[in-house]
């Protein structure tokens, strides 16, 4: 019989609790992100963000009612915007406003600088999580034709803006030894 001996461990007296707090801080932030990933998703998907891009200010209930979507939904996910500045809000009208530059990045679909397929890439990838695990484990590998949809709209989302901004005239990438501009 063939035993195994466990890594030692450190005591945890030896343990620099600064450095454990800054990982685990560290750690909420990337949960946080990956919340975040998905409101943003579904913003997009939901017209949260194209919608006061073109009608300015707006309630919860006048959000809903032009998206077709419940007040309590649209007021909450307008909070957690505003907690994260992606929209602004004004107390005393009981308004969010998406400022301008975010107007350019969650609405501008050609602009290179357009981020929901961005995170619609992230949530995807966090849905394919199971299926990667099992190709871990059973070394099967996990082809790109499998992903989650998001992954691969989120791609084309993503990366198309940045790619016409870089073409040439000629319909060619720009590449610095070509370039004449």
């Amino acid at each position: 019989m063939t035993t195994t001996q466990a890594p030692a461990q450190k005591d945890p007296a030896e343990v620099d609790t600064d450095k454990l707090m800054q990982f685990v801080f560290r750690a909420v932030d990337e949960v946080g992100a990956t919340l975040n990933a998905a409101l943003v998703v579904m913003g997009d998907k939901l017209g949260y963000y194209r919608d006061p891009a073109a009608h300015g200010p707006s309630t919860p209930s006048a959000l809903a009612e032009r998206t077709g979507t419940s007040e309590p939904y649209a007021r909450e996910w307008l909070n957690a915007r505003a907690a994260g500045s992606y929209v602004t809000y004004d107390p005393a009208a009981g308004a969010y406003t998406l400022p301008p530059e975010q107007v350019v990045a969650l609405t501008h679909e050609d602009s290179p600088a357009f981020l929901p397929g961005f995170f619609q890439i992230a949530l995807g990838t966090v849905h394919d999580t199971s299926h990667i695990i099992e190709a871990a484990r059973s070394g099967a590998g996990y082809g790109w034709h499998e992903h989650d949809t998001d992954v691969h709209v989120g791609c084309e989302r993503f990366f198309r803006p940045s790619y016409h901004a870089h073409r040439s005239p000629s319909g060619c990438p720009r590449s610095t030894a070509w370039s004449t501009s």
